[in-house]
């Protein structure tokens, strides 16, 4: 990054952090350079850092997220009002669609789920909290894209790809409420979503709900006819609850 206010030292320290996965029972100083491209010297000297200010911590070669990190966490996770709303519905929509629901927050260029509600009595979910998916080709990315404004949609330095990706969503999204990539361009062959934008005034920037399923639990017909409209249904419930903007408002705007 060029940027003259950009603190580069700041975004390696961030990204050890991202590095971590909720299925990890810690990490090794490989693994941490492995997943985040740094160098090990780099790598020494931030995962260093990081555990003299509490943010890791380690047992023998092993890396976790020490207390501080868990404190920002649950201070983060707090300051989201809306979450205590969204609770309730969106486990309901998980039961009725029999879809595992989430919710995604922009992570650099990528989609973290930061929060899923599990079907009762389903077979096999594959997704967990923790999880990227990419911002181009995947529903939630294309979401959220859908509700940048153009400032900080030019911010993410798009190619052509990403602003043919971003028009397509905008169209979904003022014509049927959500949004969803069809066959041979989604990013994967074994995950189907629908994904629709919720703009949460107390993070700044808009988050993504969506459905997922395997291709064979969730084809694009269903999408269309049921689970879609399902999601709809259920974040413009909770955009009245919250008094927050609607999306179709937003692109309007």
């Amino acid at each position: 990054m060029t940027d003259r206010k950009f603190a580069n030292t700041l975004a390696r320290g961030l990204s050890v952090l991202r590095a971590f996965r909720i299925s990890d029972d810690g990490l090794s100083h490989s693994q941490i350079v492995e997943r985040t491209g740094l160098s090990p010297a780099t790598i020494t000297r931030l995962t260093y850092t990081l555990k003299e200010l509490g943010y890791l911590s380690q047992n023998g070669n092993l890396l976790r997220l020490g207390p501080a990190a868990l404190a920002l966490a649950s201070v983060a996770q707090m300051s989201a009002s809306f979450l205590d709303l969204a609770n309730g519905p969106m486990q309901e929509l998980a039961n009725t669609s029999q879809t595992l629901v989430l919710m995604a927050v922009r992570d650099g260029h990528s989609m973290t789920l930061v929060r899923t509600w599990r079907p009762r009595n389903a077979s096999s979910i594959w997704l967990e909290t923790g999880n990227r998916v990419p911002m181009s080709r995947s529903s939630t990315g294309q979401a959220f894209l859908a509700a940048l404004n153009a400032e900080r949609f030019q911010a993410l330095d798009p190619d052509a790809e990403l602003h043919a990706q971003r028009e397509e969503a905008q169209q979904q999204l003022a014509a049927r409420g959500f949004v969803f990539v069809q066959g041979e361009a989604r990013y994967s062959k074994t995950v189907n979503a629908v994904s629709r934008p919720f703009y949460a005034s107390d993070l700044g920037e808009p988050v993504v709900f969506g459905c997922g399923a395997t291709p064979e639990e969730l084809t694009d017909n269903r999408i269309l006819t049921e689970v879609g409209p399902m999601l709809r249904n259920a974040m413009q419930d909770l955009e009245n609850k919250t008094g927050g903007p609607r999306a179709l408002d937003q692109l309007r705007a």
